[in-house]
């Protein structure tokens, strides 16, 4: 089973994922963005968005597969981000996203202490992007759980689901 995690910046996605995937002896494949962007010299720009989107899925490809697996980002992550920031989205981007296949997504509600961290840039919109990632999951009629509250709810709520897949 492949769960995704998805949800705005410092929503808990990292937590989530690496907690679950510890819980139900799965693995978590981490963020690939995170990687880049602290070692990129400069500050980054729409093309790096690609890069990324690349990176990330090389990062799947290569990893092990198992009966769980706990992505901490999707490429409906890169989709948002580059709407909302640069007000397009590439090809390459909306074609990967059409290729991805999960079995259920775990949508984290931004209801939870913001986290300060250099990678992270809006503290103000994370509800606004909490919205975006809404409508697109339903638009696309894709199977997900909204989670929210502390640590405990959230992985109480994920386990719900994993237990019924």
């Amino acid at each position: 089973m492949r769960f995704a995690i998805t949800g705005p910046e410092s929503s808990g996605k990292t937590t989530l994922a690496k907690e679950l995937a510890e819980q139900n002896k799965g693995i978590w494949i981490p963020e690939f963005a995170r990687f880049y962007l602290e070692n990129l010299p400069t500050s980054y720009t729409i093309s790096d968005l690609d890069k990324i989107a690349k990176g990330q899925l090389e990062l799947w490809n290569k990893s092990t597969r198992s009966n769980l697996t706990f992505f901490d980002t999707e490429m409906l992550v890169m989709k948002i981000w580059s709407e909302f920031k640069y007000n397009s989205c590439s090809a390459f981007i909306l074609k990967a996203l059409e290729n991805q296949s999960f079995d259920h997504y775990f949508l984290c509600r931004p209801d939870i202490e913001w986290e300060e961290d250099p990678l992270r840039e809006h503290p103000e919109k994370r509800e606004e992007l909490f919205e975006l990632y809404l409508n697109e999951l339903i638009e696309r009629k894709l199977p997900f759980t909204l989670v929210e509250g502390d640590l405990d709810a959230r992985i109480r709520a994920c386990q719900l689901v994993i237990s019924n897949k």
